[in-house]
């Protein structure tokens, strides 16, 4: 029987997602909520561990309350079987700050890299939409013997300017690291593509241990994982792209199989969750083979009475719509739509409530958010500001959580 490497994954989760405000107020960015049941941090954590991947470590910083109990509570492994998951903040092991950068915050923390002593570290963001089997990726690292391989993804060249650009050459070795280029490069098989960096790496436990030292004692470092440690690879000539396009993950669709979107603002979060509801997403929930898990409330399912309706929606457990409408929404557990009551292409977080006659439109509600009888949001962006509402360059409006809205 081959022996299968020891891989340390260390998931970043840190980000105080400045651009999700006001949803990233009360939280960290990897524990806003998403498609009714799921945190964003699901998915990374769902493709780790689908990838046969059970030691990991998720670094956390800003406001992480929420988060940490939410793994504590979902992501639970066999400690006979020596799988775990931990939750480490940021302990100030190497002096008085707190994480200066992504790099800084696994260097803070290399007492568990120097613990567990893995082969390979796997280094990945808590905070995008995809699948992805990650032993594939492991083993194209491997297989090329480079000290690095930074995940890529193909985007048309003509949109790369908004992404972290990697510039390889025939056989994959990473040439140029260029972040938010005004001419991207195009890929030597697809002049019209560019491949974007996903934000995904794998290193080689030796280098990548010594690189974060050397990086540790720069004072003109910023000390990030893209924008300082994978350039130095890169400058070396140590680090390869992985093609996304490559990873094959069973039962994917043709739609949702290279599917990967960073849901950074309030619109790109908005439409990834519109995307769910439509008759043939881009991205689906639905693939068994490939779960994304999480901890389901226990709840007794949605409850649809007096002619209450959902149209290309997803209702969750403990909903209850009584005589109201809800079409193109995203419904999380224990949300009461009341009697002529209307949610369209709106998201509401866990425990809100509709009043009777009012209209919820291209609206994101955070928790526990009461809509009084009669009241419209969404309808007039002048009228949300007023009520000091955050509405989005799209139009879409944010209530803050456990706000009462009045007429």
């Amino acid at each position: 029987m081959a022996v299968r490497p020891n891989v340390l994954a260390i998931v970043l989760a840190g980000g105080e997602g400045k651009r999700l405000m006001p949803l990233t107020a009360d939280r960290a960015k990897p524990a806003v909520p998403f498609g009714g049941t799921y945190r964003l941090i699901d998915f990374v954590m769902s493709n780790l561990v689908n990838s046969g991947f059970a030691k990991i470590a998720v670094l956390t910083q800003y406001k992480s309350h929420s988060l940490d109990r939410h793994i504590s509570l979902t992501w639970r492994m066999s400690s006979m079987l020596g799988q775990y998951v931990m939750t480490v903040p940021a302990q100030q092991r190497t002096g008085k700050q707190w994480y200066l950068g992504s790099a800084d915050a696994i260097y803070q923390s290399l007492n568990l890299i120097n613990d567990e002593q893995p082969d390979y570290v796997v280094v990945f963001g808590a905070d995008n939409i995809y699948r992805m089997d990650v032993s594939q990726m492991l083993a194209a690292h491997i297989d090329s013997g480079a000290d690095a391989t930074v995940a890529g993804i193909r985007v048309p060249r003509c949109e790369a300017s908004a992404f972290g650009i990697i510039d390889a050459d025939n056989a994959g070795v990473i040439e140029r690291f260029l972040e938010k280029p005004e001419d991207p490069p195009g890929l030597p098989d697809s002049p019209d593509q560019s491949y974007a960096s996903m934000g995904n790496y794998i290193f080689s436990t030796k280098a990548f241990v010594e690189r974060l030292q050397f990086d540790a004692e720069s004072r003109t470092s910023m000390h990030d994982m893209g924008g300082n440690i994978v350039p130095g690879y890169v400058a070396d000539r140590a680090a390869r792209v992985y093609d996304f396009m490559s990873n094959v993950v069973p039962d994917a669709t043709e739609k949702d199989r290279w599917y990967w979107r960073d849901v950074g603002t309030i619109d790109a979060y908005h439409t990834a969750q519109m995307d769910l509801v439509s008759i043939d997403p881009e991205f689906s929930l639905y693939n068994r083979r490939w779960p994304i898990l999480t901890n389901q409330a226990q709840l007794p399912g949605a409850k649809f009475v007096n002619r209450g309706t959902a149209e290309e929606s997803i209702v969750s457990a403990g909903c209850i719509v009584s005589g109201g409408d809800v079409v193109r929404s995203v419904i999380s557990p224990g949300c009461y739509v009341h009697k002529w009551a209307r949610a369209e292409e709106s998201v509401l977080f866990d425990g809100c409530d509709i009043g009777r006659g009012s209209i919820v439109r291209r609206a994101i509600l955070d928790k526990n958010v009461t809509v009084a009888p009669g009241v419209e949001i969404g309808l007039n962006s002048d009228l949300d500001r007023s009520r000091g509402f955050f509405v989005s360059e799209n139009g879409v409006t944010v209530v803050p959580k456990n706000t009462r809205v009045v007429p």
